[in-house]
Formats: C-alpha cells, structure tokens, sequence
C-alpha cells in the first residue's frame, strides 16, 4: 500500500496503483486488443447484463442466506466430520462477498446507460471483491480465469466511461 506524508497507509491510493498497474498490462501491454465494434458492443449491453447478474444475484444471494440459516449448524457440524471443521465460516464468508458484489453491480446499472467513470469503478470494485473471494476460498482456477477475463473486459472498455 502507499503510504502518505504522515506515514499512514493510503487505501485510495493503493487502489490507484493497482488500477494504473493493471491498466499497463491489460491494455498497453496486452497481447492483444479487443476490436473496436467489440468494445462497443460489450458498452452498449453492459447495463443489461448488470441487471441480468443483480436480478439473479438477489435471489441467489436471499436463498443462500435461508439455506445458510437452516443449513449452518449441519455444515458445522458435517465440516468437522470431514476434518475440515471451518467449512460453515467458508459459505457464511462466500455469500458475503455475494452480496457485496451483487450491491456494487446494482449501483452501477444507472451510470452504466450513461457509459459514466463511476459506474465503470463500480464494476471494478465488483471484480476485485470477486478476486478476494477467490484468494480467500483458495478457487485458483476461479482467480485465473474468472479475475483475469472480468479485468481484461473491464480494462479494455474503461475507454468508454467519462
């Protein structure tokens, strides 16, 4: 993280080095770029899609916090029988992450119509909450392909957002 003048650490500027960092690498040094009809393409139905992950993200997202209510002691208890004792704390964390990922798409579906910088940042925050979960419930394929593709479509539209 960086740090600031009084020597305390700068979250907003940390989070502007990975953007700048991952900006060099998935845009100005990418193998390859994204025709421009694509870009625009992916512009013109992301509002839709953000709308389509939210409205099956809420219920998903309501269903797993009933089953994780009426489940939750089983999956303590079963977690412990199969010697992995914190598998209920795992689910409990997952459908956390679930649900901040599926707020920040729902506050970026309006400035998504407008093609406007925060909800591009919305999303952006939604893919790196998305990479977290991955590292923390140690999903290597899911961080891989899941996490690089999101931040390759992200970074090679941001273009677009003003």
């Amino acid at each position: 993280m960086s740090k600031t003048t009084d020597g305390k650490t700068d979250f907003g500027g940390a989070l502007k080095n990975l953007e700048g960092t991952l900006e060099e690498y998935l845009v100005k040094k990418a193998p390859f770029q994204l025709p421009k009809n694509v870009k625009e393409i992916i512009v013109k139905f992301a509002p839709y899609l953000a709308i389509l992950g939210v409205v099956m993200g809420i219920p998903g997202f309501l269903a797993l916090l009933g089953a994780g209510t009426i489940l939750a002691p089983l999956g303590f208890v079963g977690g412990m029988m199969t010697g992995r004792p914190f598998l209920g704390v795992g689910f409990i964390i997952n459908v956390l992450f679930l649900g901040v990922m599926v707020l920040l798409e729902a506050l970026a579906i309006p400035g998504l119509f407008s093609q406007s910088k925060k909800a591009w940042t919305f999303l952006y925050w939604s893919a790196l909450v998305g990479v977290v979960q991955n590292i923390v419930s140690f999903n290597v394929g899911g961080l891989i392909i899941g996490g690089l593709l999101s931040m390759y479509f992200l970074f090679q539209v941001k273009e677009y957002y003003k």
